[in-house]
């Protein structure tokens, strides 16, 4: 693969992943059922990549890894049902937006929780990440939709974050197409009994789109992630993903002529610009 092709394959995945809300919106059944069937078609896919690549599910994997797989499932599953409720409630741009705040919640975990040092830049985009928050807020108000919306958002970013740091911490020596279907066929399993009361529910649009999410936004995205990075490293590819919000945004904008507000598009720009000097940084000063 190319130097080239890496960065293409990184940016696509950016987009499939900005995709995720447009089809948020688009799916009406509840959140629940969403995050079951995402992960029950990333899981389909899944396996057919590893199977395809001749290796074996359980490469890797270790039965002390299980609880910790265990563990990053269910951040993953409160992330996506979150982050669908946030789409649903408070519009793709503010989901988008405080589901970016992710980065803060990882520097805050590691200095609450693992005691890592937090340099002094970190701080500071820490604060850029919360000011940005601040402005991207509609209204203080937990009566105004938007505003629930933004909240709901901002627990999806903060379970992504200990789900990221659970997956580095503990699971860095499994492959990483193993990971992710272990963790989607988990989430799987501990959403489908909140889902059963739903099953009747979904329209055949909904399913298709379903699958479109499961297929292209999660497993897709993630092979595609994965493979770029034999050829660029994760700092370049990290800020690529952090274009995430951009695409999620644009395609509300042009599909369901949701348009931010200059207040939100100056705090989304605070966010976004934050997170890509966090990736500039030099390796001696991460």
């Amino acid at each position: 693969m190319t130097h080239q092709r890496a960065l293409f394959q990184s940016h696509l995945a950016a987009v499939l992943f900005g995709l995720t809300g447009i089809l948020g919106e688009l799916i009406k059944s509840d959140p629940i059922m969403i995050t079951t069937f995402r992960a029950f078609f990333a899981v389909i896919v899944l396996f057919a990549i590893i199977r395809y690549q001749g290796r074996k599910l359980s490469e890797g994997l270790q039965k002390k890894d299980l609880g910790v797989l265990l563990l990053a499932s269910i951040m993953l599953a409160i992330h996506w049902v979150s982050f669908f409720i946030a789409v649903k409630v408070g519009g793709i741009a503010i989901a988008t937006l405080g589901f970016a705040s992710f980065p803060a919640f990882i520097t805050l975990s590691e200095w609450l929780v693992l005691r890592e040092r937090v340099r002094t830049d970190e701080w500071l985009i820490l604060a850029l990440v919360t000011f940005g928050l601040v402005l991207v807020t509609p209204e203080f108000d937990l009566a105004a939709e938007a505003t629930i919306g933004l909240l709901w958002a901002v627990l999806s970013g903060f379970t992504f974050a200990l789900f990221t740091i659970i997956n580095r911490r503990t699971a860095s020596h499994i492959p990483a197409m193993q990971v992710a279907y272990w963790e989607n066929l988990f989430v799987m399993l501990l959403c489908l009994p909140f889902a059963l009361p739903y099953l009747g529910q979904p329209s055949a649009a909904d399913w298709f789109w379903m699958a479109m999410l499961g297929i292209f936004c999660t497993a897709l995205s993630h092979y595609l992630l994965v493979s770029s990075l034999t050829r660029i490293n994760a700092r370049s590819a990290g800020i690529i993903i952090a274009l995430e919000p951009i695409y999620a945004i644009a395609f509300a904008a042009l599909l369901f002529a949701q348009y931010p507000s200059i207040q939100a598009i100056l705090g989304g720009t605070i966010i976004v610009g934050a997170i890509v000097w966090s990736g500039l940084r030099k390796p001696d000063q991460a």
